[in-house]
C-alpha cells in the first residue's frame, strides 16, 4: 500500500489536524493605498484618465472593501489624479460603509434612479468631462454597455493593462498569506490520503476535506473540491457519475480553500494499493514534466516558454502533439492570488516575461482516457534569482507526502 494512504478513520484524521492560521496579517490599509498609487502610475503610462473597478475581486484588491458582483451596479471609480470615489445603491450605504477599508465618497442612486447616468455625472464632477476610461474587465456586460450609453463622450476600453498589470505582482504580505493557505492545504491532502477505503464515495472523500479545511483554520472550508478514482482520473475536472474507489486505482485529488481571501490549489495523484508498472511510469513522466516547467521559469523569460518546456517531456515520450490527448490538454499553469485563475498563464499563446512576485500553479496534467489521469499540481513564485516552490513536489508515488 502507498506509504500514507489508508488505515485511518476520518475521526483520528481529523483529531491530528491544529488550527494553522495564527500569526498571519491580513493585507494592511498602507498597502492597499500603495495599490491605489500603482495603479495611477500605470493609468498614466497608458494614457488612462480614470479605471472603474466593479464590485468583486477586482474592488477589494485596490479598496479592501469586500462587495459581491449582483445586478445592482456597485464599484469605485479611481482617477489617475485625485481621490476614488465609491458608486452604491442608496438603501446599500451604511452597510457598504461598513466594509470600506479605504474611505472615499459614495454616490448613491435609488432604485427608480440609473447607476449610470450617476457613473456619467460623477466623471464630470471629478472634472473627468472627456477622456479615456478603463472598465473593470471582470464587469458584467450590461453595467459596460450602461455606462457607454449614458457617457457617449468618454472612450471605453479594458481596464487589464492596470488591474493585471498590479495584480501579477505579488507583494511580500501576499506572498506570505499564499504560503499559509497552501501549507493549510498540503496538510489537508495528508488527512485524506490516511482515510481512504475501499468502497469511499468521492462525497464522502469531499466532506472530509471540508471539514478538514476548518480543522486547519480556512473560515469557509474548501474552496473547491475534486476526487477522482481510476478511470475518471483522465478527466481534468471530472464526470458526472464519479465511481467509488477499488483496489489499485489511481487517485487524483484537487482542492483548496481561502484564507483573507487568497487561494490555495493543490493537486496529488497516487495509487491505493500497488501501484502498476504504467501507473509508475506515468505518474514519473507527469512529474519530469512539472519540473522542466519549474527550471524553465528564469526571470525575463516568456510564460509560453514554460508550457513548451513541460510540453515537449510529454511529446517526446510519445504524448500529444500540441493539446492533444493521451496528452496535456490544458495549459501548463495560471496565475493565482485573490481568484483562483488569474493573469498571467503558462500557456502557449501568453508571451508575457516572468517577473519577480509572479505566483502560478504547475500542474501539467498528463489524460489517457481509458486509462486514468495525473495530475501532480504545486506552486511557486518568482524571486530575482528564478523560481521558488510554495510546495515542494510529490516525492514518489510510494511515498508521495514524505512520510517513509
Amino acid at each position: 500500500m502507498t506509504i500514507g494512504v489508508g488505515g485511518v478513520s476520518p475521526q483520528q484524521a481529523l483529531a491530528k489536524l491544529c488550527k494553522m492560521t495564527d500569526g498571519v496579517a491580513a493585507i494592511s490599509e498602507d498597502e492597499f493605498h500603495q495599490r491605489i498609487q500603482r495603479a495611477q502610475q500605470l493609468m498614466a503610462q497608458h494614457g488612462l484618465d480614470a479605471i472603474y473597478v466593479n464590485a468583486g475581486t477586482n474592488l477589494y484588491y485596490f479598496t479592501g472593501t469586500r462587495w459581491y458582483s449582483s445586478e445592482r451596479m456597485v464599484g469605485a471609480i479611481i482617477p489617475a489624479v485625485g481621490a476614488m470615489q465609491y458608486i452604491a445603491p442608496a438603501f446599500e450605504l451604511d452597510t457598504l460603509q461598513g466594509y470600506m477599508a479605504i474611505q472615499g465618497q459614495v454616490n448613491t442612486w435609488h432604485e427608480d434612479q440609473s447607476p449610470y447616468q450617476l457613473f456619467a455625472n460623477v466623471l464630470d464632477n471629478m472634472g473627468l468631462t472627456q477622456g479615456q476610461i478603463g472598465i473593470d474587465e471582470s464587469t458584467p456586460f450590461f453595467i459596460s454597455n450602461g455606462i457607454a450609453q449614458a457617457a457617449p463622450q468618454h472612450c471605453f476600453t479594458s481596464a487589464t493593462t492596470v488591474t493585471a498589470g498590479c495584480r501579477m505582482i505579488k507583494s511580500a504580505a501576499e506572498i506570505a498569506l499564499m504560503q499559509r493557505v497552501k501549507d493549510m492545504t498540503l496538510e489537508v491532502h495528508k488527512a485524506v490520503a490516511s482515510i481512504l477505503r475501499e468502497g469511499i464515495t468521492t462525497v464522502e472523500v469531499e466532506d472530509f476535506i471540508d471539514q478538514a479545511h476548518y480543522s486547519v483554520g480556512a473560515p469557509n472550508g474548501s474552496y473547491f473540491c475534486i476526487v477522482l478514482f481510476g478511470e475518471d482520473t483522465a478527466y481534468p475536472h471530472g464526470v458526472k457519475s464519479p465511481k467509488s474507489l477499488a483496489i489499485n486505482d489511481t487517485v487524483l485529488i484537487d482542492t483548496g480553500c481561502q484564507l483573507h481571501g487568497y487561494n490555495s490549489d493543490i493537486t496529488r495523484t497516487y495509487v491505493f494499493g500497488e501501484p502498476s508498472e504504467r501507473q509508475r511510469q506515468l505518474w514519473q513522466l507527469e512529474q519530469n514534466a512539472q519540473l522542466a516547467a519549474f527550471t524553465a521559469a528564469q526571470i525575463g523569460t516568456p510564460c509560453c516558454e514554460v508550457d513548451v518546456a513541460a510540453r515537449k517531456v510529454l511529446q517526446d515520450a510519445g504524448f500529444g502533439p500540441g493539446y492533444k490527448v493521451p496528452g496535456l490538454p490544458h495549459r501548463t499553469g495560471h496565475g493565482i492570488g485573490l481568484d483562483i485563475h488569474e493573469w498571467p498563464y503558462l500557456v502557449g499563446n501568453d508571451l508575457t516575461l516572468l517577473a519577480s512576485g509572479m505566483c502560478f500553479s504547475n500542474e501539467p496534467m498528463l489524460c489517457v482516457p481509458g486509462e486514468f489521469g495525473i495530475r501532480h499540481e504545486d506552486h511557486f513564485y518568482m524571486t530575482p534569482q528564478g523560481p521558488k516552490w510554495f510546495t515542494p513536489p510529490a516525492k514518489s508515488i510510494d511515498d508521495p507526502f514524505y512520510l517513509g
